[in-house]
């Protein structure tokens, strides 16, 4: 969660050894079917793999056939949703351009997707087609109870449906404040960025990660900006797990990328 010094979204994190899928039949820890092996690298002692590339960002040619077949691709491995790896991978494209010297990798957009909300699964929601979530997703109100820092509201409600306290919003939970400084609409049609959209949330994550000129393919780099998303040891670690696994999976990949329909 941006800004927050714990994981508020109620997803606990059960994480198991190994990087491979279960055998047939075996009931998932978690509900995840992919197994992430639990890491605990002390702060700036290692930096997660960057993984399969996502494709070539061609400005003045449309990318997404191309970025639709690497997403089956890595979910063939991963078993992140092909619709949120989607956004993960078009961040880290993009961010190629606009902030270079980042290096962003999607997987550390993945592994932060993975502890905020199982990539937009948390509850009862989903991704639609249009990387909306099925139903938005919201944090606890940030109260000041235990294991909670207390904030005011800061946005009226408007995004977090809450006039009192604010609370955490979208698949990346971020806070309103935050939101609003770093926003940025995926799809560039001119309507207003919105957090419960995967597009959206990605990019905006991606430019909040490379906000203040890290480059996250180094060790003080990456655990700089990951910290600042959420000022905890713990959270950075679990990130860095998720990261690290789908990274080793998609490099090891000999999935040929299917033909789009």
């Amino acid at each position: 969660m941006v800004g927050l010094a714990l994981v508020v979204t109620g997803v606990v994190l059960i994480l198991t050894i190994g990087i491979s899928k279960p055998d047939r039949g075996e009931k998932p820890d978690d509900d995840e079917s992919f197994r992430v092996a639990e890491l605990r690298p002390e702060p700036n002692t290692r930096v997660p793999r960057s993984g399969l590339p996502a494709p070539i960002d061609r400005p003045h040619a449309s990318d997404a056939k191309q970025l639709a077949a690497w997403a089956r691709q890595v979910e063939e491995v991963t078993d992140i949703p092909a619709r949120a790896l989607e956004a993960y991978g078009r961040t880290e494209m993009w961010l190629r351009s606009e902030s270079p010297r980042c290096r962003l990798s999607w997987t550390t957009l993945a592994g932060i997707g993975r502890a905020e909300s199982r990539h937009g699964g948390f509850g009862d929601s989903r991704i639609d087609d249009k990387g909306d979530m099925t139903r938005p997703i919201f944090g606890p109100a940030l109260d000041g109870a235990p294991g909670l820092r207390k904030i005011g509201d800061t946005d009226q409600g408007k995004l977090d449906g809450d006039t009192k306290w604010d609370r955490a919003v979208g698949p990346m939970q971020f806070l309103p404040e935050t939101w609003l400084r770093w926003r940025a609409r995926a799809s560039r049609d001119g309507d207003p960025p919105d957090p419960q959209n995967i597009d959206d949330a990605a990019l905006t994550a991606g430019r909040f990660l490379c906000g203040e000129g890290e480059d996250v393919a180094t060790r003080k780099g990456w655990w700089r900006a990951v910290m600042r998303y959420n000022n905890s040891v713990a959270y950075a670690q679990d990130v860095f797990s998720g990261a690290e696994a789908y990274a080793l999976a998609s490099d090891a990949t000999t999935v040929t990328p299917k033909p789009s329909s």
